[in-house]
């Protein structure tokens, strides 16, 4: 019996030491006097294991252990919401919980990656729950900045179903989530593309902002790759200025509800069949990086007439005539 009440008292000190540190280390800040801000980013679905893990590597917390083991017995996970949240090490772990639970504090991150469409944004924005469906679109329909933004030709852009495309720059923007609205993102986005493309714009001959745009989006969703999409750039003027059809998929598909090509889109009578219509389609099909812009600007010349991208690798290959087209056809597709 002394002997069995000796281990119960240990079991019971040790317990007691155990929910003492963990007490302290979630009501305990790192360092009282640094309070330098950090940028704490949560994704969507991130577990508070992970979370309370990132924590720690940050240097925010003294004890991942002890606060994953707070979060789950006081149920507090579901409460923790994704975005970008500001914090320092003068806050105890306890508060630093409060502010990742709290919309109020945070800012939800929206990646818009190259060669997305405004639709594709609306989509993003209403698995974000920030928007209902189309209401970006919506937005972009009834924009009306047009005098803060010179790049932007308006009399050209009216006339397309979705007038801002191309000039969104894909980015990584955060989002207030309390008071968010689908303008935030539309003026977010232009400025940044004025930011990134500033220097650069000025520097077009032979061609339109507007026109250059255009290519750079089709040029986006054709290739990767820097030295690929200045010789894709060279083929498309190329075949322009011969008074060939533009021949490129990628506007096809823009106005393809699957994304894919059938031999009945082919027959599309539409400005966005370049297989079919000659010149480039009305406007851009998708919001391209400044390394496609810069293709288009400045292609590569070259002898090459066609070139395709094979299913595997995404490696570009090139041909001279459609003979030697064909045969490649065969071989990668």
């Amino acid at each position: 019996m002394k002997k069995f009440s000796v281990i119960i008292l240990l079991v019971l000190i040790a317990t007691g030491i155990f929910f003492w540190k963990v007490d302290s280390d979630i009501n305990s800040p790192v360092d009282k006097t640094d309070d330098a801000q950090v940028s704490f980013q949560i994704k969507k679905g991130t577990p508070p294991k992970e979370i309370t893990e990132n924590l720690e590597e940050e240097g925010l917390i003294p004890s991942s252990f002890s606060l994953y083991l707070y979060i789950k017995y006081e149920g507090l996970g579901k409460s923790i919401i994704a975005g970008r949240f500001l914090l320092d090490k003068t806050m105890t772990p306890k508060e630093i919980v409060e502010i990742i639970s709290d919309p109020a504090s945070s800012e939800f991150i929206i990646t818009i990656q190259e060669g997305l469409t405004i639709k594709d944004i609306d989509e993003k924005l209403v698995e974000l729950q920030l928007t209902e469906p189309n209401d970006f679109v919506t937005a972009v329909k009834n924009f009306d900045g047009w005098e803060y933004y010179s790049f932007l030709d308006e009399e050209a852009l009216s006339e397309l179903e979705i007038p801002l495309e191309g000039y969104l720059y894909p980015d990584t923007y955060f989002l207030d989530p309390v008071d968010f609205q689908s303008d935030d993102l539309i003026y977010l986005t232009l400025d940044n593309f004025e930011q990134k493309t500033e220097e650069l714009l000025p520097e077009i001959k032979n061609h339109t902002t507007h026109e250059i745009i255009t290519m750079a989006s089709i040029i986006e969703n054709e290739v990767f790759g820097a030295e690929d999409r200045k010789l894709v750039s060279g083929i498309l003027w190329k075949r322009l200025a011969s008074g060939w059809t533009l021949g490129a998929d990628a506007t096809l598909l823009y106005i393809t509800d699957d994304r894919e090509i059938d031999s009945e889109d082919l027959e599309l009578d539409s400005p966005y069949n370049t297989r079919k219509n000659l010149g480039l389609p009305p406007g851009p099909i998708s919001n391209p990086s400044v390394e496609s812009i810069e293709a288009a600007m400045y292609p590569t010349e070259n002898d090459y007439w066609f070139y395709l991208t094979t299913l595997d690798i995404g490696e570009v290959i090139y041909a001279n005539s459609n003979e030697e087209h064909n045969v490649n056809k065969a071989k990668h597709l």
